[in-house]
């Protein structure tokens, strides 16, 4: 292919249409792109400069597709959204000499054992955490810490793994959860981690850094369901959220302990009586259309902030908007095969603040609720809302009720 001019910009992954697809669309609309991806781009609807298929997971095989692009064009930077590339990203862009994390600080994000290490040396509010490979030693950690614990392999995503556990004589099936989750998780970290339950409401910190300065744009709200178990059910932005200043020191001190010195992050928290204590720093945009959320609430576009930073540019950080925007994630009532699913109302005229409805599951295809299920099997889909005010999105989002059919069959 011919080099394209001006510099590109390398994405590693994360081009799923229906959770990641705006990121790569917001980045595309400034920069050429080009994609590493496991298989060809195909039918996005946004312009692509050059591909390369490889392993996202692998830092040699992303290495030698990026090495293969920035043959054929200048590169200007390097980005990901997609949590298990975040070590093979940092070694491209060290190997590109373009702005990025160390490998060392994104290994310390995604092995959540290192975090909890490094935040207890650096004095930042966490939770008790005990590294384990047994269930003899995570007994003996949930014994010493005292229940509630949580148990959580350490360098998974998107809640894998992930249960409370209320007393010791459900321990034993509990550990069979997280440890199987464990099995499949990144090579980043291994085993699994018994930690102190806070039982504080659970917030996000979207934050932005640049040559090792943290600012913190946007609080998320997030809804948690099926417990023991923590399924993401709803996520809401409001830009007028007096947690920002609060919160913002914990997320960027967090941030700070780490090593990382650019990018986006999703810093999540417990707010708890005695203030916020971090769970994790996630070095990328936030899921489940965090980073739109953001955008339709602030009018702070983080897909482009972070193409920005990693290509060495000053990002616009000028909020425009000031509303509440909110994502509904729908479940079917049961496990089953799904029976019927549609929604009267659609974005439009008639429903101006309706952003988005997303279906996931066609009817006639099975569906299976947490902890069987995963995001594929368990979400029905989504829908997309803004307001004034939280409230007010709450209120909207009740007014769709009547007008939704969600039904399953044995």
């Amino acid at each position: 292919m011919s080099r394209s001019v001006p510099p590109l910009l390398i994405i590693v992954g994360g081009t799923d249409a229906a959770y990641r697809g705006y990121c790569v669309e917001r980045a595309a609309a400034v920069y050429p792109i080009a994609l590493i991806d496991t298989k060809p781009p195909s039918g996005s609807g946004y312009p692509v400069v050059d591909h390369e298929v490889a392993d996202t997971r692998d830092p040699q095989a992303v290495v030698a597709a990026g090495l293969a692009l920035a043959a054929r064009h200048p590169v200007a930077g390097v980005v990901t959204w997609d949590e298990y590339a975040l070590v093979p990203t940092a070694e491209l862009a060290s190997r590109l000499k373009v702005p990025g994390n160390s490998p060392q600080a994104m290994t310390a994000c995604r092995d959540k054992a290192t975090s909890r290490r490094l935040f207890a040396e650096h004095g930042v509010p966490s939770a008790v955490s005990t590294r384990v490979d047994t269930l003899a030693e995570a007994t003996r950690a949930a014994r010493l810490t005292g229940f509630p614990v949580v148990l959580k392999p350490s360098s998974h995503a998107a809640s894998i793994g992930v249960v409370r556990v209320n007393r010791l004589e459900v321990l034993s099936s509990s550990w069979e959860f997280a440890a199987s989750g464990a099995g499949e998780q990144g090579p980043e970290g291994g085993g699994v981690l018994v930690e102190e339950y806070l039982a504080g409401p659970e917030i996000s910190v979207e934050c932005v850094t640049r040559d090792g300065v943290t600012t913190a744009l946007a609080v998320t709200r997030k809804e948690v369901g099926f417990a023991p178990y923590f399924e993401e059910v709803g996520h809401t932005v409001d830009a007028g959220d007096p947690l920002l200043d609060e919160v913002a020191p914990a997320a960027a001190q967090a941030v700070r302990a780490l090593g990382i010195t650019v990018g986006v992050q999703h810093v999540e928290m417990r707010l708890m009586s005695s203030g916020p204590r971090i769970i994790e720093v996630n070095a990328r945009i936030g899921g489940d259309l965090i980073g739109e959320l953001v955008r339709l609430a602030t009018g702070l576009d983080l897909p482009r902030i972070a193409a920005d930073v990693a290509c060495g540019k000053e990002p616009d950080l000028v909020r425009t908007a000031h509303a509440t925007a909110s994502i509904e994630i729908l479940y079917p009532p049961a496990s089953g095969v799904l029976a019927a699913r549609s929604l009267q109302a659609a974005p439009g005229p008639e429903y101006p603040w309706l952003h988005q409805v997303t279906w996931f599951r066609e009817v006639g295809e099975p569906v299976v609720l947490p902890p069987a299920g995963d995001l594929d099997t368990s979400r029905v889909g989504f829908l997309v809302a803004t307001a004034d005010s939280p409230a007010a999105v709450r209120a909207r989002f009740a007014s769709l009720a009547d007008g939704l059919a969600l039904s399953v069959a044995p």
